[in-house]
C-alpha cells in the first residue's frame, strides 16, 4: 500500500536529506576529493581503509538497514543525497557495494560490515551468467569483474544455493585482478573446493539491488555535476580574443543544454527514491529506477565528454583533474546492469502492464 506523506513528512525529510547532504561535503573536502581520487588510483587496495571506517562510523554503510538491525533506517531520498555527493568528490570507497551486503548479511556479519570491522563486497549479486556451485558447504566456480576485491575481508557471493558468505583468505580461493579505466580494479574470484562461512537464505535480494542500482545513478549524478561545475570555472577564466571564453554565445547554449540533462536526471532519480520511499508497487518501482538508471548513464558520459571538450587540449592530458570525470563514468556504466539491460526491462514491464 502506497505511504502518503504529509507537509510536515516532506519538510521532515528535506531536513534529513540537508544533514546528510552537509556531513558527506565536509568530509569530502575534508580529505580532498580529486586530489583523493589521484592517489588512491592504482593503489594496491583502491580505496582508503582509514576513511571507510570514518564511512561506517558515520552510519552510512547501514543507512538503509532498518535501525532493529543495527542500521540507520534512513530512506532512499537520504541515500541518494549521500551518494551523490560523494560523486561529486570522485570518493572510491565502495559505499554502493557495502551497503547492498549490508542489507543482505546474516545479523552478527552484518554488525560486523556495518561498524567497520569487516569489508565485505558483493560478488555476483545481480548478474552472473553460471554461478558457483555450492556441495557440501564449499564452492567452485568463478565471478568475474567483483570491484574493489583486493579491499575485501570476505565475499558475498551468489551461488546455486543463494548467497554465500566466504572469507577471502579461505582454501582455493584467488583472485585475478584487472585495472579499469579510473585506475581502480576489478577481479575474477575462484573458489575450487573453498569452504563456505555461512549460507544465506530468505532475504529480497531484488530490492536490495534496487537500491544498489539507483545509488549508481545518484552517484553519476553527482559525477556530472562536479565536472559541469569545473567547467563553468573553466570557463570564466580562460580568455581567448581578449574576452572569456564563457562569453560566447555557442558555449553557453552547449552549457545550458548540458545543465538541462544534468536537471532530468536529477528529477528521474528523486522521482524513483521516492517511489521506493513511498513504496510504490513494485512495477512501477522498477520502472523509475530503471528509467533513473538509462538516463544517468547517457547524460554523464555526455556531460563529462562535453566538459572535457571544454577544456580543449588540455583536458586530454592526464594531468588535466577534468580527464578524471568521464573515466569514472565508464566503469559505473554496466554496474547493476547497463543501459541497454534496463532498456530491456524498461520495455517488458510495459509490456506486462499492457498485456
Amino acid at each position: 500500500m502506497t505511504i502518503e506523506w504529509t507537509q510536515e513528512d516532506l519538510e521532515a525529510r528535506e531536513e534529513q536529506v540537508r544533514m546528510i547532504r552537509d556531513s558527506a561535503v565536509t568530509l569530502v573536502s575534508r580529505h580532498g576529493a580529486l586530489e583523493r581520487a589521484r592517489e588512491t588510483r592504482y593503489s594496491d587496495l583502491g580505496l582508503d581503509p582509514a576513511i571507510w571506517r570514518e564511512f561506517c562510523e558515520m552510519g552510512w554503510t547501514g543507512l538503509r538497514v532498518p535501525e532493529e538491525k543495527g542500521g540507520a533506517g534512513l530512506g532512499m531520498l537520504e541515500y541518494v543525497a549521500l551518494l551523490e555527493e560523494l560523486g561529486k568528490g570522485l570518493v572510491p570507497e565502495p559505499l554502493i557495494e557495502g551497503a547492498l551486503t549490508a542489507a543482505l548479511l546474516p545479523q552478527a556479519a552484518a554488525t560486523a560490515h556495518i561498524q567497520g570491522e569487516q569489508l565485505i563486497l558483493p560478488a555476483g549479486i545481480g548478474g552472473v551468467d553460471q554461478p558457483p556451485v555450492c556441495r557440501d558447504n564449499a564452492l567452485d566456480g568463478e565471478v568475474r569483474r567483483v570491484s574493489l576485491a583486493s579491499a575485501a575481508d570476505a565475499f558475498l557471493v551468489a551461488c546455486d544455493q543463494g548467497l554465500a558468505l566466504v572469507d577471502k583468505d579461505a582454501a582455493g580461493l584467488t583472485l585475478e585482478r584487472q585495472l579499469q579505466q579510473d585506475g581502480s580494479h576489478v577481479a575474477t574470484v575462484k573458489f575450487n573446493n573453498t569452504p563456505v562461512r555461512e549460507l544465506v537464505s530468505s532475504v529480497d535480494v531484488d530490492a536490495a539491488l534496487e537500491d544498489a542500482t539507483l545509488g549508481c545513478a545518484a552517484y553519476l549524478l553527482g559525477v556530472m555535476q562536479a565536472a559541469f561545475d569545473e567547467t563553468l570555472s573553466y570557463l570564466k577564466i580562460r580568455r581567448q580574443f581578449g574576452k572569456e571564453i564563457g562569453s560566447f554565445q555557442a558555449l553557453q547554449h552547449r552549457a545550458v543544454d548540458l545543465k538541462i540533462q544534468i536537471e532530468l536526471t536529477r528529477a528521474m532519480v528523486t522521482s524513483a527514491a521516492r517511489a521506493i520511499d513511498q513504496e510504490f508497487p513494485i512495477e512501477r518501482i522498477r520502472r523509475a529506477v530503471s528509467t533513473a538508471r538509462v538516463k544517468a548513464s547517457t547524460a554523464a558520459m555526455l556531460v563529462t565528454r562535453e566538459a572535457v571538450q571544454f577544456h580543449g587540449g588540455i583536458g586530454y592530458t592526464d594531468e588535466a583533474d577534468i580527464g578524471l570525470f568521464p573515466r569514472k563514468v565508464l566503469v559505473l556504466l554496466n554496474r547493476f546492469g547497463g543501459v541497454d539491460g534496463h532498456k530491456r526491462r524498461f520495455m517488458s514491464l510495459i509490456d506486462e502492464e499492457d498485456a
